[in-house]
């Protein structure tokens, strides 16, 4: 399990990276201040969620057990959900996107408590 959470770490990271430069070169001259900037979000969270998961694999491999797990999954469910859901609302202009962006975020900091308590516990 530690290599997965590492391996969709590292895919994350290399997705965030490309759509950072889609957003800095392809959208800017496209959309709106405000739309850029919430992708730039969706690209930010991607981010710091990839490093995340770099964390869970490694700490899949120090206290391993199904809080660390779950807080991979949760990392990932949250940076699709939120992201994903930033990156649909900048480019579709569709606002009702950005209802479902705190479920995202929810699972995110579900995903840190769920690291944290694993390492307490450990």
């Amino acid at each position: 399990m530690d290599r997965l959470f590492f391996a969709i770490g590292c895919l994350s990271a290399f997705l965030g990276v490309g759509l950072g430069a889609f957003g800095a070169h392809a959208l800017k001259p496209r959309l709106d201040a405000e739309m850029l900037a919430v992708f730039e979000v969706g690209v930010r969270y991607q981010m710091y969620h990839a490093f995340a998961l770099l964390a869970v694999g490694w700490a899949q491999t120090r206290w391993p057990g199904t809080l660390v797990a779950a807080s991979g999954w949760l990392f990932v469910a949250g940076t699709l959900i939120f992201s994903g859901s930033l990156y649909a609302l900048s480019l579709s202009g569709m606002r009702w996107l950005g209802a479902v962006t705190p479920v995202g975020g929810l699972a995110l900091l579900a995903g840190w408590l769920c690291l944290a308590w694993a390492v307490w516990k450990g």
